[in-house]
C-alpha cells in the first residue's frame, strides 16, 4: 500500500484586539494572531501538510495573498480543501503529529480538547492526533506563535472507504459551495483559468 509524509509549517505574530484561534478554537487571551485570514497557525500548518503528502501546492496556491474573500475567513476553510485534495488523490489520514511553539497562552490545559476538535475536523479518532506545546526559550521569539504538522497518508484501494472523510466534508455545507469552485479552478475547467500566484503566506 502507498504511502505519503507531508509536512506543514506556519507562523503569525500575536496582535492587540485580535480574537485567538488555535486549532478552530477560541482561546481567552490578550492577543490575537495576525493575518489576512484569522490566523489560526495549527491549522495552517496541518494544512499544508495535507497539501503537500499529495504533492497540491500550498495554501497560497489556492487562497491568493490579498483575495478579499479570505479576510477574516475561517481557516476550516482551508483545512476543508485540503482534505478535498487527498480525497481526490485517493488517500486518507493515518495519524498527524503537531507541536507549537508560543510563550502564551500555556497549550497543555486545552490539549486534551484542542485534539478531540482537530480529530472531528480531519475525520479520525483522537487517538490519531497529536498537539505538543514548546517555549521558544532562548529563540527571542516571544511575541510569535510557531506550528509545525507531520501527516502520514495511506492509500485507499476500496473507494467506499473513502466514505467516512466525504461525511466530515459534508458537514461542512456552509464550505461546500467554496471548496467545490476552488477545486474545479485548480483542477481546470476548459472555460476557467487559475491566475499564478505567489505563495508568500497571507493566511
Amino acid at each position: 500500500m502507498s504511502m505519503r509524509i507531508g509536512h506543514g509549517w506556519d507562523s503569525h505574530a500575536f496582535k492587540a484586539g485580535v480574537p485567538l484561534k488555535i486549532g478552530g478554537l477560541a482561546i481567552d487571551h490578550p492577543e490575537g494572531l495576525a493575518g489576512h485570514s484569522d490566523g489560526d497557525v495549527l491549522l495552517h500548518a496541518i494544512t499544508d501538510a495535507l497539501l503537500g503528502a499529495v504533492s497540491a501546492g500550498d495554501i497560497g496556491s489556492f487562497f491568493p495573498p490579498g483575495d478579499p474573500r479570505w479576510k477574516d475567513a475561517d481557516s476550516a476553510i482551508f483545512l476543508n480543501l485540503a482534505l478535498e485534495e487527498i480525497q481526490n488523490a485517493g488517500y486518507r489520514i493515518v495519524n498527524i503529529d503537531t507541536t507549537l511553539v508560543l510563550a502564551a497562552p500555556k497549550i497543555g490545559p486545552i490539549s486534551a480538547e484542542l485534539r478531540e476538535h482537530l480529530a472531528d475536523l480531519l475525520g479520525v479518532e483522537p487517538n490519531a492526533v497529536g498537539v505538543k506545546a514548546k517555549t521558544p526559550e532562548g529563540l527571542n521569539v516571544d511575541h510569535v506563535a510557531q506550528a509545525h504538522a507531520v501527516v502520514l497518508l495511506e492509500q485507499v484501494e476500496d473507494p467506499t472507504e473513502l466514505k467516512s472523510m466525504t461525511a466530515v466534508i459534508e458537514s461542512q455545507r456552509q464550505l461546500e459551495d467554496v471548496v467545490k469552485d476552488l477545486v474545479s479552478q485548480v483542477h481546470g475547467t476548459p472555460e476557467r483559468k487559475i491566475t499564478i500566484f505567489d505563495t508568500e503566506d497571507i493566511t
